[in-house]
């Protein structure tokens, strides 16, 4: 199949990626100049692990190519895909849907043949109406079916979980759009994956209610972690008691500083928005975004208790990233908790592996070269993200160079009385803080 990708951002550099391994011809169109001549000097634009290697094989075997005219990669395409972003508007929390619908009619000039337009953007319930509006009306006459095939890709992991996935979800309303879609997707019948066809409509909200479920779990565990510190309980035993459920399932009960990235923040708010708007009010995703939110500005209170407070001392910080893996910032913890810190008078020295580039933009605070360069001379250590690299540190080494040995750990990723027995005071998320006891 031909396809072009409108987006090379995080969603469709990876689905073009990954549609050009399963064997398709794949151009990908970003009005970005700088980032196309980045592409072709073999420059991905985003860290995801793999990614680089997939996206230079492909484009060495001439299935992969990138160009900024869309004209151009239009009209020998089978398929194209709008994988634009879907930014929260400023002001009501509405999904910002200009960018897909400017990618509508951009499309609607360039279309010859029957073709499949296919939102992969994550857009609200009603989009794709819209869209076929917007392309039939600029072009009466034009041969062309609508579908939504929304991506559930994770962060960190998204290569993978494009090749296996758990299941692919196609909203389209004839057949002819669906052996199309079924042709794009035809190698996953190897790995006998799920495909559900549906209306525009369900496809559209499976995505969003997805999201809003998962940051729901988040959300209950981070509320049940607090109450774990309240009764003397183990958030720990509790998550994996619950989740050990088949029911309820051990993903997404890991307690912390609460959720961030490019989904769930502005996708539980979208969410929210539409069902007002419906006049179906989801409460309990709005009970989500509320308690996540407060959740960033605790645990910033937490940090401040744990030093008894934070005014003219240094503290470090590992991890500045959402989630380890990926260098997105967006709606990280450290946007909300390293300025909070700053403002009770803390000087921040941060690291993390990926996210320096982005830190720099975003952060007003001291970068170091590696975890113990941003330690060393620190009255104590704060791990917002639980990156590979910080869950062996050398905690003798780390002991020597802070001045007091104290580590506050949002994620979890220490056994307490592992902490205690190398002489740390260990404070950590939904369990009982521990003293040294060498």
């Amino acid at each position: 199949m031909r396809i072009a990708m409108i987006g090379t951002g995080y969603v469709g550099l990876v689905s073009a990626a990954c549609l050009s391994e399963f064997g398709h011809d794949v151009v990908c169109v970003d009005k970005d100049e700088a980032k196309i001549a980045g592409l072709h000097a073999g420059k991905v634009p985003i860290f995801e692990p793999g990614l680089d290697e997939v996206v230079a094989t492909n484009v060495k075997a001439g299935r992969l190519s990138f160009t900024s005219d869309l004209a151009a990669a239009m009209p020998a395409a089978d398929a194209v895909f709008i994988a634009v972003g879907t930014p929260s508007r400023r002001g009501d929390g509405h999904a910002d849907l200009s960018f897909v619908f400017g990618a509508a009619e951009e499309i609607a000039a360039s279309l010859e043949g029957y073709t499949v337009v296919v939102t992969k953007s994550t857009v609200p319930v009603g989009t794709g109406r819209k869209v076929e509006d917007i392309i039939r009306k600029l072009r009466p006459g034009a041969d062309f079916d609508v579908a939504s095939n929304p991506e559930f890709l994770r962060e960190g992991s998204a290569i993978e979980d494009f090749r296996r996935p758990d299941r692919v979800v196609v909203g389209c309303e004839t057949d002819r759009a669906r052996d199309v879609i079924k042709e794009i997707y035809r190698p996953l019948y190897l790995h006998e994956t799920p495909i559900v066809f549906t209306s525009r409509e369900t496809s559209e909200l499976i995505k969003y209610a997805a999201n809003a479920f998962l940051a729901t779990k988040i959300t209950f565990i981070n509320e049940m972690a607090d109450l774990c510190e309240k009764v003397g309980a183990d958030i720990q035993d509790v998550a994996r008691g619950i989740g050990l459920d088949g029911r309820i399932g051990s993903k997404f009960l890991h307690a912390g500083p609460g959720f961030g990235g490019s989904c769930f923040p502005k996708d539980t708010l979208a969410l929210l928005k539409t069902s007002q708007d419906s006049g179906a009010p989801a409460r309990i995703v709005g009970t989500v975004v509320e308690v996540n939110d407060d959740r960033k500005s605790k645990m910033a209170d937490k940090i401040i208790q744990a030093f008894g407070g934070v005014s003219g001392k240094t503290v470090a910080v590992l991890g500045l990233t959402f989630k380890p893996n990926t260098d997105d910032m967006r709606d990280a913890p450290s946007l909300v908790i390293v300025p909070i810190l700053q403002a009770a008078g803390a000087r921040i020295r941060g690291y993390d592996p990926e996210g320096m580039t982005e830190a720099k933009k975003l952060l007003d605070i001291e970068l170091c070269g590696d975890a113990y360069e941003a330690i060393s001379g620190a009255d104590g250590v704060v791990i917002l993200t639980e990156w590979n690299e910080f869950r062996a540190l050398d905690l003798g080494r780390l002991r020597s160079l802070l001045t007091h040995p104290l580590m506050v750990d949002l994620r979890n990723i220490y056994r307490p009385s592992h902490m205690a027995e190398a002489g740390f005071t260990y404070v950590s998320v939904g369990r009982a803080t521990v003293g040294p006891t060498t």
